[in-house]
């Protein structure tokens, strides 16, 4: 068996009505997906399956989300160790210390483009950072800027299909697919 986190880009199903975590993990078990578990109610997902691609897995679990919720929505599928090497490549340790709800990475379906990442340095204000690292974009944003001209450049048309995660969540999501019940770090800090 293998150990996945499945990362869903929205949890909006129209006005008024989000995706119930319970209900997305009936759908999971409904696929014979073992052990789904969420993350508080913001569309993450770890379960284990057999071996499989990713790739037929996000298809599966997006057909069955829309068959289920009657939406589609993109889903992003990544093995175990994927999901702990993108943890630990995070290239800003110490921003993410000090505050990790403002370190993100937009989880790529297929690795951003390296000249789009580059450009992304331009809608970055003097106290943002921009990383690529694995075809995944890290962005350290603003605590002094309540929005950031970095989340509409790094659009789907402009860098392809993503989704975003804090630093506090791909910790969180870590340390579950790691099956530890306590807070341990994965970086030195």
């Amino acid at each position: 068996m293998q150990t996945y986190v499945a990362l869903l880009y929205s949890i909006i199903l129209g006005e008024g009505r989000r995706v119930v975590m319970s209900d997305l993990k009936a759908m999971a078990e409904g696929l014979g997906l073992k052990n789904p578990r969420t993350l508080v109610a913001t569309g993450n997902l770890v379960f284990e399956a057999r071996a499989m691609d990713v790739a037929k897995l996000e298809q599966r679990l997006e057909t069955a989300f829309e068959k289920t919720f009657g939406r589609h929505v993109v889903i992003i599928v990544r093995r175990a160790e994927d999901w702990l090497k993108l943890a630990t490549g995070n290239p800003f340790p110490a921003e993410s210390a000090e505050t990790g709800d403002q370190v993100a990475v937009r989880v790529m379906r297929k690795p951003a483009p390296a000249d789009g990442v580059a450009a992304l340095q331009a809608y970055a204000a003097d106290d943002e950072k921009v990383a690529s690292v694995d075809g995944d974009i890290w962005v350290v944003f603003s605590r002094e800027r309540p929005s950031s001209r970095l989340l509409a450049a790094s659009n789907h048309k402009r860098m392809g299909i993503g989704t975003s995660r804090n630093w506090n969540t791909v910790r969180r999501l870590a340390e579950m697919v790691r099956g530890i019940g306590g807070t341990v770090s994965l970086l030195p800090y």
